[in-house]
């Protein structure tokens, strides 16, 4: 235990008093740009694994989003998102955000984000799908989630405010009077508990509830496991976005084929050599949903499918897409000469706990950003690479609205907590691949629901994944339409008018209870 975390700590009571400070959960971008934008205040950082070993955005293969090129501008970048979103963006938070963009890209080359460049020293930027004009921001070509994250955590190690506490999760928050008053936590040591009554969510995806996936295993919504076991309300849980060109192979996370590969020129065909998408809106830049369940229809049918980027890339596929290229010849498959096979994969989830303009949930003292949080930005549908940017403008967003909020005096106890929780969502991968998935319908969503209800009572290291399971099984059953990356094969047609889903736990467990006695038992 380093100098700086021994000033927080007591070895009596083998607990934590950070009244005075701000608990950020999770060290991802999210959390490391709150805890960077938050210095001088004194910050405590929860990192489940070491600094980056289990970040989706060190994964992010893309980059950021973000209107400045010359033939750009906010508008533009706003209707893109408003499109891809369909229906259910928050307009108001999504020109907010969108307008810090190019403020942020700043703020990370301050920070020592080495973004790529053209040879007279102008940012160079990609296309990706669903947007009309070249704005993603590359670090690295095809690793700027990496190049990013080593500049931030390199700035976060050497900033005094910020106490890393690594290899520490957190259990539970700790809620007294309504109000968040703690973080129950674990190390490598006893469970202890972490006083202070502000608290940040960053903790990512929920890629980790299924077969296949993106994400780092554990992220399985823990972040929004904590949140409603609070009482906070959540929003949008039935849209998780299935990236179409995951890598098909046998290991997890599956490895991603970034859109910009497609946005260079790729094509998508199956087995036969047939181009599928050829004669579709957008071809293979349609948005993700299109494309992720035109795949998926493929695979279905039996047939296997392949990014080809022979024609378009060939031979200078290593210099455009060195990281891809690199985990490609590790699998077999050479892109220069070969198609490379692939599938969706769970990859974003645009639901959340449901937060305001300034990351506040419905719980005092409980704020959200990045992943975890919906701020009503990607609607039914992420538009590519804004995520990474969410996750540093919301960073600030949040940052301000904590530093403007006093530290409320806590009586949590601060006595050792009992024993040391064990997570494990491996029993829940395969109720939600195959009901809760790319295509549903309201027969296996409810088969969903009371299987995933009953495990959170049957199996204590699957509960909290189970319960997150259980919210988007729910929520996905009480929206009958087909919208965005949320697609049923009972209602393919959209409701009239586009409304924004809330739900708490209390409410999905009330829900999967009324079902019918064989579907929970």
């Amino acid at each position: 235990m380093s100098g700086e975390r021994a000033a927080f700590f007591s070895f009596r009571t083998n607990a934590m008093d950070a009244t005075g400070a701000c608990i950020i959960i999770g060290a991802g971008l999210a959390g490391l740009s709150t805890a960077l934008a938050l210095a001088p205040a004194p910050v405590v950082l929860l990192s489940k694994e070491a600094l980056g070993a289990q970040a989706s955005s060190v994964l992010a293969q893309g980059g950021v989003a973000a209107s400045v090129g010359p033939d750009d501008d906010v508008e533009l970048h706003l209707s893109d998102t408003l499109k891809a979103g369909d229906g259910l963006v928050d307009a108001e938070a999504a020109r907010k955000i969108l307008s810090a963009a190019p403020a942020a890209i700043e703020r990370l080359a301050r920070l020592g984000a080495p973004f790529d460049r053209d040879a007279a020293g102008r940012l160079a930027l990609g296309l990706e799908a669903a947007h009309s004009r070249r704005r993603i921001v590359h670090a690295g070509h095809d690793s700027s989630g990496r190049e990013i994250m080593r500049a931030l955590i390199a700035k976060a190690r050497a900033t005094p405010s910020i106490t890393l506490l690594e290899n520490v999760e957190a259990l539970r928050l700790i809620v007294e009077d309504g109000a968040v008053a703690g973080v129950l936590a674990q190390g490598e040591g006893a469970p202890f508990a972490i006083a202070g009554g502000r608290v940040v969510v960053a903790t990512g995806g929920v890629g980790g509830l299924y077969l296949h996936g993106t994400n780092p295993v554990g992220s399985f919504g823990q972040g929004l496991a904590l949140a409603a076991r609070a009482g906070a309300e959540m929003a949008d849980l039935e849209f998780v976005q299935f990236h179409p060109t995951a890598l098909d192979g046998p290991q997890f996370p599956l490895k991603l084929v970034s859109e910009t590969v497609r946005g260079e020129g790729a094509i998508l065909i199956d087995d036969r050599g047939r181009r599928f998408m050829e004669g579709a809106p957008g071809a293979e830049l349609a948005p993700r949903d299109v494309v992720a369940r035109a795949v998926f229809r493929e695979l279905s049918a039996g047939r296997k499918v392949f990014l080809d980027a022979r024609a378009s890339v060939g031979t200078a596929f290593a210099e455009k897409f060195p990281a891809i290229a690199g985990f490609c010849l590790a699998n077999g498959v050479d892109p220069a000469t070969q198609p490379i096979p692939i599938r969706p994969a769970a990859h974003y989830h645009m639901g959340g706990i449901k937060v305001d303009l300034d990351g506040r949930s419905s719980v005092e003292g409980l704020w959200a950003c990045g992943e975890a949080a919906c701020t009503g930005l990607h609607g039914a549908n992420r538009l590519a690479s804004n995520s990474l940017l969410e996750a540093v403008v919301c960073g600030e967003f949040v940052a301000r609205s904590v530093a403007g909020t006093p530290a409320r005096p806590s009586r949590a106890s601060l006595a050792a907590p009992g024993r040391a929780l064990v997570r494990d969502a491996a029993p829940v991968r395969e109720i939600m691949s195959r009901h809760v998935g790319v295509l549903r319908d309201g027969a296996g969503l409810r088969e969903a629901a009371g299987a995933l209800l009953a495990l959170s009572r049957a199996n204590e290291r699957a509960s909290d994944p189970a319960l997150v399971a259980l919210m988007i099984a729910v929520a996905a059953l009480r929206r009958e339409e087909s919208r965005g990356a949320h697609a049923r094969l009972d209602y393919p047609g959209q409701a009239a008018v586009a409304r924004r889903g809330a739900l708490r736990l209390d409410e999905a467990v009330e829900a999967a209870e009324r079902l019918p006695a064989r579907l929970v038992a």
